[in-house]
């Protein structure tokens, strides 16, 4: 179908065209075209279609219905043009054969030198008028009976001549019903095969119905032959009253009577010839149609109240049930409450999530939250600590499973307590997974491990100054096979002896407790135990393993730092001892928008 209006398509360089198949376009407008009657008692039906163009909608009900109309035309046409070919078949023949007979009574009177026969058979007329004209009558349906069987017999796949006048009425009545199956056969196989189950459901009913015409003109016939017997008889005891007339008057009468056969069933072929021409050119269609397609300017459909009624109802329903399921399906922790709830041990502080790439947050003029998160956490660290009065102090920092920050919080707790001036060693006790080096991009020539497998390896000469830090690190050395055993040789206690009799705080970066038992084997050195607790990562499930570390004091002076706390949620940092700051100071935090804050 081509486009009315050319013009809007000018500027457009690409065109997208859906290609459906006309298989389903067909079920699709089927089940569409809904069919309806006006009331039950009424003969009117009405047709709808709903589609999103009404040019198109309108169009296609009008051409149904044309088509509907010029198919049940078709159908009448059809009928009426077979029948006039059998019937200008048959007078064909009868035509020949009344010649033949017109011959015939020619020779016959040429051959006998008769000329006036109805002077001479003035009186076999007078009797048996009535009876030959019954004969005639009777005769002329035994030969349409014939032609009709005749017709049936030779052309099984063709319409049956309709309306030439035999005397059976179940016979034209049949009839009609197998033209009415033919057709309706004839037309459902120019869209489908003889395989399916309606053609050969109609094949059946027509092979019913031809059987059934077939006993018809055998009763008629059986009827009209001892009818037409019994008028011979009559016929024969007349004549036999008639002795007088002769011979040829009585040879004449038989090719006068069939000449009369022949002629009557002439006429009468032409008289229903006539008849199904004037039929075949007043032929109307069955339907009427009342108003032609219209569409509403107005979309039926969808309703515009139903559709702002459902958004308004989903716009509420949506947020309620993804904040359900959100909240449903959340198992991390979040806040301190999510830890005071379970865990009784002391929170230190409060680690604000950090952007930067730098694991080293903490400076000497650094004034944002996160540096006065740490600043604060040492505070309250010298708090903890404040009963150990002789030799170095040491705090060993772990926490339930890898990635919770521990080495992150340990390379800026060493960074600001060397801030204020104190002597800072920072070991990586940590020799499954060693982080230490990754984070401060420096590179070890020996380490923890080399000092514990060597004993002639020195501490001092496994010890690092960072100077970025200000401190020194004794990083983890290479990965050792054995490393339990190796923590448990006692060289271990030598490192720690050496770091408290030369600094102020050894900070000892340890293994996560639940997945090995390193931290477990050491933790009876350290003078305060920071357990490290990610938000938004730990599972809530596993803050069994820290509270049951407290409360049966496998970690001697256990303390919580709780770290990549999320300010843009809400939560403070600085906590220590249940005491805790909405605020921070120093650089400011951009604030986000409320929706965002929400979103997050």
């Amino acid at each position: 179908m081509t486009p009315v209006d050319l013009s809007k398509f000018e500027d457009v360089k690409e065109i997208i065209v859906h290609v459906t198949p006309i298989a389903s376009v067909i079920n699709k407008y089927k089940k569409a075209i809904q069919i309806e009657t006006i009331n039950k008692s009424a003969s009117v039906i009405k047709l709808s279609l709903i589609d999103p163009v009404k040019i198109k909608a309108q169009t296609i009900l009008d051409r149904l219905v044309a088509k509907y109309n010029e198919n049940t035309v078709e159908d009448k046409s059809v009928i009426s043009q077979n029948t006039n070919k059998f019937i200008s078949k048959r007078l064909e023949v009868i035509s020949e054969e009344l010649t033949i007979v017109d011959k015939g009574v020619e020779q016959f009177k040429s051959k006998n030198k008769l000329t006036d026969l109805v002077s001479e058979a003035g009186l076999i007329v007078g009797t048996n008028a009535d009876i030959e004209g019954r004969i005639i009558e009777l005769n002329t349906q035994l030969k349409l009976a014939d032609f009709v069987n005749e017709y049936i017999t030779s052309n099984s796949k063709e319409l049956i001549p309709a309306n030439l006048g035999l005397a059976d009425a179940s016979a034209n009545e049949n009839s009609l019903k197998y033209n009415e199956l033919l057709l309706e056969r004839n037309r459902i196989l120019k869209s489908s095969s003889e395989l399916n189950p309606v053609i050969v459901n109609l094949d059946d009913q027509i092979s019913k119905l031809r059987f059934s015409i077939f006993q018809s003109l055998k009763n008629l016939k059986s009827s009209l032959t001892i009818s037409l017997n019994e008028l011979k008889k009559q016929e024969n005891r007349l004549n036999s009253k008639i002795t007088a007339v002769p011979k040829q008057e009585r040879e004449f009468r038989d090719i006068q009577r069939q000449q009369q056969i022949i002629e009557t069933l002439y006429l009468y072929l032409l008289q229903k010839r006539e008849e199904n021409a004037i039929a075949l050119a007043v032929t109307a269609p069955n339907a009427k149609v009342i108003d032609i397609a219209y569409g509403s300017d107005l979309p039926v459909s969808p309703k515009r109240r139903i559709v702002y009624l459902a958004a308004a109802l989903l716009g509420l329903l949506i947020p309620f049930v993804v904040l359900y399921l959100m909240f449903l399906l959340d198992n991390k922790v979040h806040s301190k409450s999510d830890i005071e709830s379970i865990i009784k041990a002391p929170i230190l502080g409060e680690i604000p999530k950090t952007k930067s790439e730098n694991k080293l947050v903490v400076t000497e003029n650094d004034r944002d939250s996160i540096a006065e998160s740490f600043r604060m956490l040492r505070t309250n660290i010298n708090f903890m600590l404040s009963s150990v009065k002789e030799g170095g102090k040491t705090i060993f920092i772990t926490s339930t499973v890898p990635g919770e920050g521990k080495t992150f919080i340990s390379l800026n707790i060493a960074t600001v307590l060397a801030l204020s001036n104190k002597k800072v060693l920072l070991i990586g006790a940590d020799v499954r997974k060693p982080k230490i080096h990754e984070y401060l991009g420096v590179k070890f020539d020996k380490g923890l491990t080399q000092y514990l497998m060597d004993d002639t390896v020195k501490v001092s000469q496994t010890i690092s100054y960072f100077p970025e830090g200000n401190f020194d690190v004794l990083g983890s050395g290479i990965v050792p096979p054995n490393p339990s055993e190796l923590l448990m040789n006692g060289r271990f206690d030598e490192v720690l002896a050496y770091g408290k009799e030369n600094y102020d705080y050894v900070i000892v970066d340890t293994a996560p407790v639940k997945m090995v038992t390193d931290t477990m084997l050491l933790s009876h050195h350290a003078d305060l135990c920071l357990y490290i607790i990610r938000a938004n990562y730990l599972d809530k499930r596993l803050l069994d393993i820290p509270a049951k570390m407290y409360n049966e004091k496998r970690l001697p002076n256990m303390a919580v730092v709780m770290n990549d706390v999320d300010l843009d949620r809400g939560y403070g940092y600085g906590y220590g001892y249940g005491y805790g700051y909405g605020y921070g100071y120093g650089e400011d935090t951009p604030k986000k928008s409320w929706w965002k804050r929400w979103f997050n």
